[in-house]
């Protein structure tokens, strides 16, 4: 007898379809107790509300306390940061981990974020949890960042760097030359000679065409 009853129940699939289909009902049938104009604010309020919530969330996730409060990154790649010019110079201007890893514009900033995703599932699980686990896995996540800026035509770097307001009267013989003759015509991005510039370089003895 059990088995006949449970085999005329519907399954939890055609349970959840059915729910979904009162649900869609119940949204598009007009409402008998507020007014549209109720509803209508109401909603508009409530979009205020969300937004606000949501861009405070991502601009939370741009602080440097954010993305060092993970031991992968404050023991690793931070510690790295601290050494460089990016991190104490003369001016005391500083470079955060958002303003070279997040693009600042909104349609860029978002596909970004849901790439950074997968960090945080890797710091869930463990992927990187020793300074001997990161070591090994250097060259494989710098490859990859390296990549990524380079698709963008190093759009974090420009961010701050405006190839048009360069002084080459005020840079080194060698960096005017490789600016003027490679930067200016296109034919390369900040990427392409700049690396390390924030982060210790992992061992490059792999990587084609670099000397």
């Amino acid at each position: 007898m059990t088995d006949a009853a449970d085999s005329g129940r519907p399954s939890l699939w055609q349970r959840m379809v059915a729910f979904g289909w009162e649900l869609w009902g119940v949204l598009r049938r007009p409402s008998t107790v507020f007014s549209l104009g109720t509803l209508v604010l109401g909603g508009f309020v409530a979009g205020i509300i969300f937004w606000g919530g949501f861009n405070t969330a991502m601009e939370f996730t741009n602080k440097e306390a954010f993305c060092v409060s993970c031991h992968e990154m404050r023991d690793n790649v931070f510690e790295d940061l601290k050494r460089t010019i990016h991190y104490t110079n003369r001016s005391g201007v500083r470079a955060v981990c958002s303003d070279c890893h997040v693009p600042h514009d909104w349609t860029h900033k978002i596909a970004r974020k849901m790439q950074a995703s997968k960090e945080v599932w890797g710091h869930l699980f463990g992927t990187i949890d020793t300074r001997e686990e990161f070591v090994e896995k250097r060259l494989e996540l710098a490859l990859h960042e390296w990549a990524r800026l380079k698709a963008n035509d190093s759009l974090e770097c420009r961010n701050c760097h405006s190839a048009i307001s360069m002084d080459l009267t005020k840079q080194s013989p060698r960096a005017a030359e490789a600016h003027e003759r490679f930067l200016f015509k296109g034919e390369r991005t900040c990427i392409d000679c700049h690396k390390g510039i924030a982060h210790t370089l992992p061992d490059m003895r792999s990587v084609p065409g670099w000397h």
